[in-house]
């Protein structure tokens, strides 16, 4: 590898979403690629984004991204479904690195296990709308019977630290499950980053049959294989994890390992105003989608 290969292969992954939930993410990129330093930015004063309009959510997502652009990162990462679903192109649009969604690598490997059977997905109420998981599974299989549910409480109620046995807990996941058991999936998408945190309940709810497929793990394999092909994998001993919050980041620190199954440290607070002040510094070269 020449020197400017290498010094390349050093810069960190930049990771976004709305909140806590794509530590998830995190998680299995870390897991996966532990000599890695990724930088993560929670938008934490504006979550959910699950519950915001398609140009609201859009808004906030191209600054999230040109916020993370300020770290010269190799590659970033729309952890958060919502964006992924309806803000991919647009971030791509002002991006000089590669991006990567969350839910083409999902849709890819549902197709894989389904193997031509039914695939549920589960989702905020602006993923489920956007209809980006539907097209992508269809566009790789268009005989695939696709159902998809709104789930909107779950993700207050996984920030809340409700545990799985919570009777409001299955309570909930009762409801918005109700349909997706009759149809009896092969595969369930747990289309947000914070569902991971609430996949044993999901699981007993729907039985052995249905596979749940966590989106953050798709990509996490994703990445993992354009790095190595690119010749862009760290060699350091080991990586950082370098967090911000536009909200309350000593409660960000605390609730944190949850999510990203490790302490996180110290976590800085950036402001909403300055977001926004990164969007208009950012040309627009534009990338590509891996």
């Amino acid at each position: 590898m020449d020197a400017g290969a290498s010094k390349s292969a050093e810069r960190p992954i930049a990771v976004f979403d709305s909140g806590l939930g794509g530590l998830t993410v995190v998680r299995q990129l870390l897991e996966r690629m532990p000599t890695e330093d990724v930088v993560y930015l929670g938008d934490s004063a504006r979550v959910p984004y699950g519950i915001k309009s398609a140009r609201t959510v859009r808004d906030f997502a191209l600054q999230d991204a040109a916020f993370l652009l300020r770290f010269d990162p190799k590659l970033l990462v729309v952890a958060c479904n919502t964006a992924s679903a309806v803000a991919l192109d647009a971030i791509c649009r002002i991006c000089p690195v590669p991006v990567i969604g969350v839910v083409q690598p999902a849709a890819v490997r549902a197709v894989q296990l389904a193997q031509g059977r039914t695939i549920g997905v589960i989702g905020t109420e602006a993923t489920i709308i956007s209809g980006a998981y539907q097209r992508a599974i269809r566009a790789l299989d268009g005989s695939c019977r696709v159902l998809a549910a709104a789930a909107p409480l779950l993700v207050p109620i996984v920030e809340e630290g409700r545990s799985q046995d919570d009777p409001i807990v299955l309570h909930v996941l009762s409801d918005y499950l109700h349909d997706l058991q009759r149809a009896r999936p092969a595969v369930l998408i747990l289309g947000c980053t914070h569902y991971p945190l609430l996949s044993d309940a999901i699981a007993k709810l729907m039985g052995p049959e249905a596979l749940l497929l966590d989106p953050g793990q798709a990509a996490a394999e994703r990445i993992q294989a354009h790095l190595c092909d690119s010749g862009l994998l760290s060699a350091r001993s080991s990586g950082t994890l370098r967090c911000f919050s536009t909200d309350n980041p000593e409660r960000f620190a605390r609730v944190a390992r949850r999510f990203a199954g490790r302490e996180v440290g110290e976590v800085a607070w950036v402001g909403t105003d300055e977001l926004a002040a990164c969007l208009p510094m950012v040309g627009g070269r534009g990338a590509q989608e891996i």
